[in-house]
């Protein structure tokens, strides 16, 4: 076979090297990141969680950028393009700067194989430790203990809530998932835990290992009215506290405890790396990413969210809630096989007057007839129902011109539909009563770089959490 010469080729390369998508196990990414000396000479954080670990990861590296620190973040999974998983200063890294990277793994790997998220784990690992840089911030991928960003020892972690999902791999409840991520603390090291109800066994873990625990309502806290809100600490001794903070510009109320979990890991390392109140407020007010209830302007309301759990949409679900009143809620919606999709669809469907369901390209992805046969007894006797489509931009495509001006369409479930959708360009179609002149309204200012003009299919797959 012909040596990989591009990004879509290595990563070709990458879904044909290992049998399996998923091989939990850290011998052997910890003994390629050995043949590479690959090390990181700056403080490195490491989020873990079910949901809400992008928003935390984001804040965190908008903050420091704002206090003047050279960021490097691995984020994942990516919406349309690969190079989304790897930024540096805030920016994605261009498609040939990584290519070496990867060529440098599969020169150390040898007979070794390694999955996908192993591969492309330690090519980006191995970009940031080569960039001239103040923090590295990784996102965990699946649970913590066997996952391939553990091979690397952090000098704080963040945990975000802790929920079911990705049970075949992590167990079948909150102690036993809390218990796998748990395994990303260190001995001595701060370990901020940001779910306000975290299974005993994060706690445990941390004890056991003698890590510097930082737990939400005890060792820092956060409350707020509707203008603004506070946050505050009390931790070995020393105490710091943030007044008159504006929201996040990150929408929706669990984004204030993803907040609170990115102060508290910053102040942990404040010896290393001192962070202003300043620096706190602007970071949070300028902080983006994409798909995490983004809300699109224009007629009909558009919003985009990746939320693919039973948690994680309770909380779109909330935060839709809060939106105030709309004649008619039109869901897109696709998601994989895996996933509870019956509590999933159980908790959208009192605020979904109608279903546009739509297959997406993995193979562990459930069919569109799948979801609507789940759908149809709940729409059952309800104006509306349920319409099945080939992709998620053909599922936007029937919602908009079904929808009135003053109606609302959410994309959500698997980051296949709402990268789906983006992907296409998200066109903006004549809605029902709506002039064709009125058909493309501007484009949020802070979605901007992800809403861009259409842009042609790359590698299809996102990760494991998709």
């Amino acid at each position: 076979m012909s040596t990989p010469q591009t990004l879509a080729d290595w990563l070709a390369h990458c879904e044909r090297l290992h049998p399996k998508t998923i091989d939990m196990g850290l011998a052997r990414v910890a003994a390629v990141r050995d043949r590479l000396g690959l090390r990181f000479d700056v403080p490195v954080i490491t989020v873990a969680g079910t949901n809400g670990k992008g928003s935390t990861c984001a804040m965190i590296e908008s903050i420091a950028r704002q206090a003047g620190y050279r960021t490097g973040l691995y984020i994942k999974p990516h919406l349309v393009h690969f190079e989304e998983r790897c930024r540096i200063h805030g920016e994605p890294v261009a498609a040939e700067a990584l290519v070496p990277h990867f060529a440098a793994v599969e020169a150390a790997r040898g007979d070794t194989t390694l999955t996908y998220f192993e591969f492309t784990t330690l090519a980006i690992a191995r970009c940031l430790s080569r960039a001239d840089l103040d923090l590295v911030i990784l996102e965990v991928g699946l649970g913590g203990r066997l996952d391939a960003v553990n091979a690397f020892d952090a000098d704080a972690v963040v945990i975000t809530s802790v929920d079911i999902d990705h049970v075949e791999y992590l167990g079948p409840d909150r102690e036993a998932i809390g218990r796998e991520k748990a395994h990303v603390m260190r001995p001595g090291r701060p370990a901020i835990v940001a779910d306000p109800v975290p299974p005993a066994s994060v706690l445990a873990h941390g004890e056991q290992i003698g890590a510097d625990l930082w737990l939400v309502g005890r060792d820092f806290l956060h409350d707020g009215d509707r203008q603004q809100w506070r946050w505050a600490s009390q931790h070995g001794g020393s105490s710091r506290r943030y007044h008159g903070l504006a929201y996040p510009a990150l929408r929706g109320a669990n984004q204030l405890l993803n907040a609170a979990g990115a102060i508290a890991v910053l102040e942990s390392l404040r010896d290393r790396l001192p962070v202003t109140a300043q620096a706190v407020r602007t970071g949070l007010a300028l902080v983006e990413l994409p798909g995490r209830f983004q809300i699109v302007p224009g007629q009909p309301t558009l919003v985009l969210d990746v939320a693919h759990n039973a948690q994680s949409v309770g909380a779109l679900v909330s935060n839709l809630d809060a939106m105030g009143f709309y004649p008619r809620t039109h869901a897109v919606f696709g998601a994989m096989q895996d996933k509870d999709l019956a509590a999933i669809v159980a908790r959208m469907q009192p605020l979904v007057d109608h279903w546009h369901v739509c297959d997406l390209p993995p193979a562990r992805a459930a069919k569109a007839s799948d979801l609507a046969a789940l759908l149809v007894p709940l729409t059952a006797g309800r104006e509306g129902g349920v319409s099945t489509h080939a992709d998620p931009a053909a599922a936007l495509r029937a919602a908009a011109a079904g929808a009135d001006p003053a109606d609302r369409i959410v994309v959500f479930g698997s980051f296949y539909t709402v990268g789906g959708v983006i992907e296409a360009g998200l066109p903006r179609f004549p809605a029902a009563s709506l002039a064709p002149a009125a058909a493309t309204p501007p484009v949020a200012p802070s979605a901007a770089h992800a809403l861009a003009d259409p842009v042609p299919p790359q590698d299809a797959h996102r990760g494991t959490e998709s």
